[in-house]
């Protein structure tokens, strides 16, 4: 087999997997499409996912159905404003050994798992939500100068409540662009809530089957990092992150005038990850510009900070970014 056709054949491959999972998903959660398809995107790149919407909408369950769809050790940790760091990520206890000496031993937390449900993220102080950021970018937590490994594939889901905000602390910029997504749920429609309606009402309960594993999870994330990417997209992904930094040489009008603080390299590296997964979901091993342009906004809605004029007219931070859209060129003339 030529290398072309082995390439052909692991995306076929791939493409199967992910209507296998998708599917499964599908048998629990109503509706929802493109948040389902945002989750995959971000397991599938090894990037982490931040699910906003108002209560009652599914999140939590999305999240754990997807852990009964991945052969994948799961955990959840509820945030609340008492959390401590020590919760997340555990700590070093005095225990006894056999011959009756104490020694300090290490007593992982809830975040030593492969999929974590941070819920209601949003309800820890900054302090806790600090105990993140490590564990999201290096996979790896430190404990009294020790280094502890995560186990692969790594994934954590956060979600958040974008209207009570009671007790609530905003995410801090840092922890905030770890997020591969920021995926917004919105209302159900008429047929979904039908459906939602038969099934709770009725005592029909599905239940998703596990059909995919870690090492076959990790198979998948390398072989999207193999999908080509022109220098022409690439350049188009760097200019419309580029294009959210006011006063920057491509900088758009709407940039200038409601942008506080652009987007960074992780976000041009989203775009260009997320579209390698679609790219590979349309049938093609080579990224476009349409690609780049269906991820832009999931990928780049929460690395931008608006300023007080964006504020005070209650601009919304994806409308500034599907302006900055239309005004960047794919080419540049």
């Amino acid at each position: 087999m030529s290398s072309a056709a082995a390439m052909q054949q692991r995306a076929s491959d791939f493409r199967q997997a992910y209507a296998r999972v998708q599917g499964e998903i599908g048998k629990v959660i109503v509706g929802h499409t493109d948040i389902v398809h945002g989750v995959l995107t971000c397991l599938f790149v090894g990037g982490h996912a931040l699910i906003e919407g108002v209560p009652g909408l599914g999140k939590t369950l999305l999240v754990r159905t997807l852990s009964q769809v991945l052969d994948l050790h799961f955990n959840r940790i509820q945030f609340t404003p008492d959390l401590m760091p020590s919760d997340i990520i555990g700590t070093n206890i005095i225990s006894e050994t056999v011959d009756n000496k104490r020694v300090f031993s290490f007593q992982p937390g809830p975040i030593f798992a492969q999929i974590v449900l941070a819920d209601e993220i949003n309800r820890a102080t900054p302090k806790t939500q600090s105990a993140l950021l490590e564990a999201m970018q290096e996979h790896s937590v430190t404990i009294g100068g020790t280094i502890h490994r995560l186990e692969e594939p790594f994934f954590v889901m956060a979600t958040q409540n974008p209207i009570e905000q009671e007790g609530t602390y905003p995410l801090p910029e840092a922890q905030l662009d770890r997020f591969f997504f920021k995926l917004v749920v919105n209302y159900s429609g008429r047929e979904e809530m039908a459906t939602i309606l038969d099934r709770t009402t009725r005592g029909e309960w599905p239940k998703a089957e596990k059909v995919m594993d870690g090492n076959e999870v990790q198979t998948w994330q390398q072989l999207i990092r193999e999908v080509l990417v022109a220098q022409p997209v690439q350049d188009y992904a760097i200019r419309l992150v580029l294009a959210t930094h006011p006063q920057g040489d491509f900088a758009v009008p709407d940039t200038n005038k409601y942008i506080r603080c652009g987007g960074s390299p992780r976000g041009a590296q989203a775009l260009v990850l997320a579209g390698k997964v679609r790219a590979l979901l349309e049938g093609r091993f080579n990224v476009s510009f349409e690609d780049i342009r269906r991820v832009y906004l999931p990928a780049l809605r929460h690395r931008i900070l608006l300023n007080f004029e964006a504020q005070a007219e209650n601009i919304p931070s994806d409308a500034v970014l599907g302006q900055i859209l239309k005004e960047v060129k794919e080419k540049v003339v």
